[in-house]
């Protein structure tokens, strides 16, 4: 019998569930990717099914429940050998021998042993086809091998066996999310949550999904209730870091990435980040060890060289700036971005000439690259020549509208670039209006003009202000601005309508925090204190909130705010003073696109990477 192979991919699929399944799509790999941009943490482990739920002794017994204590101790080889031996055993009956070959399997996962998992997982789908698990472990190999489609597939199959089977759910959405099906995979992460509430993997990935949806403050609700659940869970401290940039409380997330790498510290993703978040606050020292630590482990990271770079030129130590660049681009030569960063160090040397050369290599390498076009923007304004300088920053800004480092240059100029937004009819209360671009809603008022609401949708429809509520004194500096978020439609559910509610600190002119207010006929319930805000949230979430300036409030403590101004140095001027948000020299101090209080001239932090995870 043909079986799986990694690194082929057989003609035909099965299509009998019942089968063996050792046919991939196209997208299937020999390896499994453990590190993406986008990827999502999965919601649960391979499940192994104990021992104790044999349906007959069996002499067998004593080795399978040390292969299960073996695997729990992480001793895979070991457990693979004992389940190995048990599997030898003549008398095993049908069901109870595919239960084996199950948790053989996941031995085999963790191993990385793909091939040899799921030829465990179809042999125990032939002895035992309406056992659950096996499906839903099988999917997860699936998803490991990037046969998004083909794992659905078998997830579905899990949920039909076992309805309430909260791990499928939850896997499922992570292999929907990675399709980009994010309503599908927020449905499903819901739904996991409902059956198991506890799950704090589930959290995490429906945070990550909002994050996807570009809703930075529903991630970090979601992200805080993960880290609440396990305060080990490394990979929630760096999503919610994440969605911290995005909302610009970049101390915030620089402590949450801090809060990642202690109990992971081996996660090179965390350092970049970290690293990327001092940069940002003006800290270069810090950053330039946290690269080394990178270059420690990885020492032909690019991204580390080229960030170093930065650090090193904004420490004013160009030699050593020049050299990392010179290392990045030796080990990856058609990359544009090291050219364009090379450009801007030349340019803040005043080695004119040197800058134009890396420049053109640049452009010729990505015709199209916002960073490039930043810096030719840049040497045009040190040759002089302004409106040229403006010809380049509106290319770069054609390329990203929200390039923070290209916004700080216009405005250094006396430009302000403005958004096209149109204000929705019907949709203001009060002096509050709502202003759209794209998908993107903000509610914005006159009367407090650093102040910009995302308006964050979390179902279908658009959305509609419902009330504005200025707090009376000892909470005068706040504001509540309730809105309609749209209509929540899940699979098997009655459509439900969703208010949410910003709030807003009237003082530093940011949003601490955006809770639901309303689902459906379920109403937050709202506790005012002193220093502090308890929000017993429509979502079944309580969040409690710092309020600055309150009586009995932590002093110098805003949680979940971050400071009105952010402001850097000008390009070539070196860090700014501020410790919140990127200075405008940086090229790469890009915004979100999610909301947050927005300046044309305040820079903002990229989002940073975070990996994908196969754990219990």
């Amino acid at each position: 019998m043909s079986r799986l192979r990694a690194d082929q991919v057989p003609p035909k699929r099965r299509r009998n569930w019942t089968e063996d399944m050792n046919r991939l799509p196209g997208k299937a790999r020999g390896t499994a990717r453990t590190a993406s941009a986008t990827a999502v943490v999965l919601a649960a482990a391979l499940l192994v099914v104990p021992a104790a739920h044999a349906q007959q002794p069996a002499p067998s017994e004593t080795q399978v429940r040390e292969a299960a204590s073996a695997l729990q101790k992480n001793q895979i080889d070991q457990a693979i050998a004992l389940y190995t031996q048990a599997l030898e055993d003549r008398a095993l009956s049908n069901d109870r021998r595919a239960v084996i070959h199950n948790d053989r399997g996941v031995a085999q996962f963790r191993k990385q042993a793909y091939r040899a998992a799921v030829d465990d997982f179809n042999r125990a789908a032939q002895l035992y086809p309406e056992y659950a698990p096996l499906y839903n472990n099988r999917g997860n190999v699936l998803v490991a091998l990037g046969a998004y489609k083909e794992a659905i597939k078998d997830f579905d199959r899990a949920l039909v066996l076992s309805p309430g089977f909260a791990a499928a759910y939850a896997n499922r959405a992570s292999a929907q999310l990675r399709l980009g099906l994010v309503d599908q995979s927020v449905a499903d992460y819901t739904r996991a949550i409902e059956l198991a509430p506890q799950s704090a993997a589930a959290f995490n990935g429906r945070g990550q999904a909002h994050l996807q949806a570009e809703r930075p403050h529903a991630a970090i609700r979601d992200l805080t209730r993960a880290v609440t659940l396990d305060p080990r869970f490394s990979p929630a401290y760096r999503n919610r870091a994440e969605a911290r940039n995005q909302i610009e409380q970049f101390e915030e997330a620089t402590e949450d990435l801090s809060r990642a790498l202690t109990f992971d510290p081996s996660n090179l993703a965390s350092y970049l980040a970290r690293a990327e978040g001092y940069l940002a606050s003006g800290n270069a020292q810090n950053a330039i060890k946290d690269y080394l630590r990178v270059l420690e482990t990885d020492p032909k990271s690019v991204a580390a060289f080229i960030g170093r770079g930065r650090a090193n030129a904004a420490a004013e130590q160009f030699d050593d700036a020049l050299a990392d660049l010179g290392k990045a681009i030796e080990f990856d030569p058609k990359n544009s971005q090291a050219y364009a960063v090379r450009a801007w160090i030349y340019r803040q040397m005043k080695q004119l000439d040197l800058a134009a050369k890396d420049l053109d290599r640049a452009l010729k390498l990505e015709p199209v690259s916002v960073d490039a076009y930043w810096a030719e923007g840049e040497l045009e304004e040190a040759k002089g020549d302004n409106d040229k300088a403006v010809a380049a920053f509106t290319k770069a800004l054609n390329a990203n509208p929200r390039h923070r480092a290209t916004l700080a240059s216009l405005t250094r100029l006396g430009l302000v670039a403005t958004r096209e937004e149109t204000e929705l009819a019907g949709a203001g209360v009060e002096k509050w209006r709502v202003l759209q671009s794209g998908e993107q809603y903000v509610a914005v008022n006159e009367a407090f003009p650093n102040v910009r609401v995302p308006l964050e949708m979390m179902g279908t429809g658009q959305p509609k202000l419902i009330e504005w509520e200025r707090k009376k004194a000892p909470f005068a500096n706040f504001g509540v601005l309730r809105f309609s978020a749209g209509t929540l439609n899940l699979p098997g559910a009655a459509a439900e309508a969703i208010e949410s509610a910003a709030i807003i600190d009237l003082a530093a002119q940011t949003i601490i925090g955006m809770p639901v207010d309303k689902k459906g006929t379920r109403q937050a319930t709202w506790t005012w204190d002193e220093g502090k805000l308890v929000v017993a949230s429509a979502e079944g979430i309580s969040e409690e909130f710092a309020l600055k300036g309150v009586k009995g409030a932590p002093a110098g403590v805003a949680a979940a705010a971050a400071p009105a101004a952010r402001r850097g140095a000008a390009p070539g001027e070196g860090p700014g003073p501020s410790k919140s948000g990127p200075p405008a020299w940086a090229p790469w101090a890009q915004p979100s696109s999610g909301g947050g209080n927005r300046q044309a001239s305040r820079p903002q932090k990229p989002k940073s990477l975070f990996e994908m995870l196969f754990g219990n």
